[in-house]
């Protein structure tokens, strides 16, 4: 089905019980989802307005926003300015592993896609010389890149890497993940330390990654070590909350 046509299945939504105690607005953000779940709504699709979808049900447009709203905080529709309401593509859920999010993407079969935002040398910072064991002011390699799955923005990457690397090419991390672009190199990548956190985007994030403006992001800060213990990247990433999550498997001791 393409995605460019609004649609919304009126045959869900014939009997709708105006009269029991079930709210309306939760009526139809249940099988709005049930609907999504099993395909008759396909990823990528892209709802009517509210208005429209109002005037068909007979309900009024702020029923109509929190129901889709519910469906929304649920992560199975995302709000794209310019595009309206839309049913998400497939969350990505990242194992905590030591692998890059190309890696993720590749191996979960979505279709990663990178923008190069940012690709030069600039001195170290405090925190970036210490993460890295340089000195401060050191020359290091900055990256920032936009990453998307099936078209769709899911994270903002910052990399810092030592200066050897400086020849690492704007086409290579247009085309392939950083961490395979080091192994081709020989770097073996051992061990990491790994903070996740959440934060409200800033600056420009809110519109690299097509959320509102201040919406929420996840955050993840690594420092990765070769095998010879050396920092080889630090990395801060943010990531869209609708469409990405952490995973971890904890085991009792």
């Amino acid at each position: 089905m393409a995605n460019d046509e609004p649609i919304w299945p009126d045959q869900l939504f014939q009997d709708l019980d105006r009269t029991g105690p079930v709210p309306i607005y939760f009526q139809i953000s249940s099988r709005l989802e049930t609907a999504i779940q099993s395909g008759d709504i396909p990823p990528g699709a892209r709802l009517e307005n509210e208005i429209a979808i109002g005037q068909r049900l007979g309900v009024s447009r702020p029923t109509i926003r929190r129901a889709i709203q519910e469906v929304v905080d649920k992560g199975l529709l995302v709000r794209r300015r310019g595009i309206g309401t839309q049913v998400v593509q497939g969350q990505v859920t990242r194992q905590v592993e030591l692998t890059s999010l190309y890696e993720d993407l590749t191996s979960s079969h979505h279709a990663p896609g990178t923008i190069v935002l940012a690709h030069d040398v600039v001195p170290a910072t405090e925190q970036i010389a210490t993460a890295l064991g340089l000195e401060a002011g050191a020359d290091v390699v900055y990256l920032r890149r936009q990453r998307t799955t099936d078209g769709v923005p899911v994270a903002v990457l910052e990399n810092y890497l030592p200066p050897e690397f400086g020849d690492i090419t704007t086409e290579q991390l247009s085309e392939r993940g950083l961490y395979q672009i080091l192994r081709a190199r020989g770097v073996a990548i051992q061990i990491a330390k790994q903070r996740i956190g959440a934060r409200r985007a800033a600056g420009d994030e809110s519109e690299l990654l097509d959320i509102d403006r201040g919406g929420p992001v996840l955050t993840m800060e690594r420092v990765a070590y070769d095998n010879s213990g050396r920092a080889i990247e630090f990395g801060h990433h943010c990531y869209r909350p609708d469409m990405y999550s952490f995973e971890t498997t904890l085991v009792a001791k």
